[in-house]
């Protein structure tokens, strides 16, 4: 494993989207020895708890805890604090909620260090547009009116502005959100499928080497992996096609 190969694999994140934590345990143990980042969503950590996320962090993994807070900032401050306390790497709230409450989760997170020296400041970022949201359903539905990236760079402008490290946005977004935001500012891109994979409820998506050229500093890529007949033989061929980009 090369320092290039294992630099890449350090920016795949893998959805461990599972409803307990037995079957992210068989997946984590098939990926073994993958520096990559693992990330736990609504659905296991309702089910399994803080424990999981200690779990893998005692595995030596980094984690992404996608719970996408969106609630008064008093309420997310609070959040972020208890989020901290269990040693994650990576959090996310949603930029709809506002720049205050955006302030609020990196003040949340700053107290738990006060709290506990021996923590990290995890990467703090925000929810832009979700990759199952196409432009009529963000026109007519939610009521945002525009294109989808432009809302999403003016979100992510605001989540610069707010003191957070990146965004939450599709591969197809990412250069818009470099241009404005430099190239320092993160972009995690969910929407990620090998070429001949089924899409299923994606709108925006794109394959993990175009995602990678195109400027996404992580991509996060579930079902082609979780759902691959050889798991880890999919994991190595997304994180070489990175590498070759």
């Amino acid at each position: 494993m090369t320092d290039e190969f294992k630099r890449m694999a350090g920016r795949l994140i893998v959805a461990l989207d599972y409803p307990n934590p037995e079957p992210a345990r068989q997946l984590v143990q098939q990926l073994e020895g993958i520096p990559c980042y693992m990330k736990i969503g609504m659905q296991l950590y309702y089910a399994a708890g803080p424990a999981f996320v200690q779990e893998l962090k005692a595995k030596g993994y980094s984690v992404f805890l996608d719970l996408k807070m969106h609630d008064i900032p008093n309420t997310v401050r609070g959040g972020a604090n208890s989020i901290t306390h269990l040693g994650v790497d990576m959090f996310n709230v949603h930029a709809a909620g506002g720049a205050a409450m955006m302030q609020a989760a990196r003040e949340g997170a700053e107290a738990a260090l006060e709290e506990n020296t021996d923590l990290s400041m995890p990467i703090i970022i925000a929810v832009t547009q979700l990759t199952s949201t196409n432009q009529q359903v963000m026109n007519e539905e939610i009521g945002i009116p525009g294109t989808v990236e432009d809302t999403v760079v003016r979100y992510a402008v605001l989540t610069k502005e707010a003191g957070l490290q990146g965004v939450v946005a599709s591969p197809l977004e990412a250069s818009a959100i470099q241009a404005a935001c430099g190239p320092e500012f993160s972009t995690i891109t969910p929407g990620i499928r090998p070429a001949g994979s089924d899409i299923g409820d994606q709108s925006r998506f794109t394959t993990p080497g175009s995602a990678i050229a195109g400027g996404s500093t992580y991509i996060v890529v579930g079902r082609p992996i979780t759902a691959a007949a050889d798991p880890r033989q999919a994991a190595l061929q997304i994180i070489e096609e990175m590498v070759q980009t």
